[in-house]
């Protein structure tokens, strides 16, 4: 499938025509043909890895190979280890995870069955029954004003206030589309990225702004996420790259992809590294980009791009990621990654066992860490982290790290 995307990508009007197929392929399908992929031999485990017993906290612990002591860059990264996994045997509706969120002392987890909260140690499901838009959850966020639950749905969007389930959708108000991939609570704004251009919902006038090539430097009307920082909203647009709305001027800036729709990045560090984005996050005033071709981080002034092949990252084909201070979390179609822009840390799960390992790379530097049990699955669509905790949306469940001391 992935292959086939990329010879076509050229053609304008497969962009256009099929973007729905690709995308709900990419969230209602995920993990369908990683699921499938031919059980491969398990890794040389003879290997001198470290343990994850003892005082292993994070990787400023790790004497990595041919360094000379600790890596001085690795002392912000934390690495998790000690793995639950959660599937439909513990109370999930779905083993099919699209997205987590942590709300204090409960975790959300949207699936394709419904929504699954995991409180005192217990699921619960709401689905359609209750109130839901739709039962496909592929968005949740959390607003730190009123503590209301945003779901984005394949269906709508839901409000969850006081035990009330409210949706949204394009017949019933001015969202832009139904089929609503991101969420993001700013404020008392609500923004959407949907199918249908993103949408913003202003909570106290209970009006809409719709957002579509029609009245912003978009390509298609098709928008993948969303996020805000320091007076700005950072739309991941189809084909569009990254498009930036000024909430006080309420004018926009697009950032694409110097080289165009190639498949590789001919100028490196010029820009986005790809016009096909799936996300943006924003933190510590740094901007980060996933695209089905690699990922960007953005500082205001200048652009760096990061491959698999010159870096920590799993793999170019990023779902989704989100940042935590100066770390980002990655979301690939191959493990789990993480970095602060020097220090990666990644967790991949074997095919063969429940076991994996998390990789902490520094430069040319590498150290595998073994892990028992591992990640539930390596294609990641959604996560999320605290100060003790990681969670982890896969195909085929989802998964919790702790912080390992």
């Amino acid at each position: 499938m992935i292959t086939v995307i990329m010879k076509r990508l050229f053609d304008k009007n497969f962009i256009r025509y099929s973007t729905i197929i690709i995308i709900l392929a990419g969230i209602v399908v995920a993990g369908i043909i990683l699921l499938n992929k031919p059980v491969q031999p398990e890794k040389n485990k003879k290997d001198d890895k470290l343990s994850v017993s003892g005082n292993y906290h994070n990787s400023s612990d790790v004497d990595l190979p041919g360094s000379s002591g600790v890596i001085k860059e690795a002392k912000a990264m934390p690495v998790y280890g000690h793995w639950r996994n959660f599937t439909t045997k513990d109370g999930l509706p779905s083993d099919k995870a699209y997205t987590v969120r942590i709300d204090g002392d409960r975790v959300l987890v949207g699936t394709h069955d419904g929504l699954a909260v995991f409180e005192n140690n217990k699921w619960r499901t709401y689905t359609t029954k209750d109130g839901l838009a739709h039962n496909g959850v592929v968005s949740i966020d959390v607003s730190e004003l009123t503590g209301d639950v945003w779901i984005g749905t394949l269906g709508g969007l839901t409000r969850w206030s006081s035990g009330k389930f409210t949706t949204f959708t394009q017949f019933n108000s001015g969202m832009p589309n139904d089929l609503v991939y991101c969420v993001y609570c700013d404020g008392k704004d609500i923004w959407v990225a949907t199918g249908g251009g993103a949408g913003h919902y202003d909570t106290r006038t209970g009006l809409w702004d719709i957002f579509t090539e029609q009245n912003a430097p978009m390509h298609e009307p098709w928008t993948y996420g969303v996020s805000a920082g320091d007076g700005k909203v950072y739309i991941a647009a189809w084909g569009g790259g990254v498009i930036e709305y000024n909430k006080e001027t309420r004018h926009f800036r697009d950032y694409t992809d110097p080289d165009g729709f190639m498949e590789i990045d001919l100028q490196p560090d010029d820009g986005v590294v790809h016009d096909i984005t799936t996300a943006t996050t924003y933190a510590d005033s740094i901007l980060w980009v996933s695209t089905y071709f690699g990922m960007s981080r953005y500082d205001g002034k200048n652009w760096k791009g990061y491959f698999n092949t010159d870096s920590g990252l799993a793999s170019n084909f990023i779902n989704f990621l989100r940042a935590e201070g100066r770390v980002v979390f990655v979301c690939s179609d191959n493990g789990l990654s993480s970095t602060d822009g020097t220090t990666w840390v990644t967790y991949k799960k074997d095919d063969n066992s429940e076991n994996g390992e998390a990789i902490i790379t520094n430069g040319n530097m590498k150290k595998e860490v073994p892990l028992s049990p591992s990640i539930s699955h390596n294609f990641i669509i959604g996560v999320d982290a605290n100060e003790n905790y990681l969670w982890v949306a896969t195909s085929k469940g989802v998964s919790r790290g702790e912080l390992l001391h």
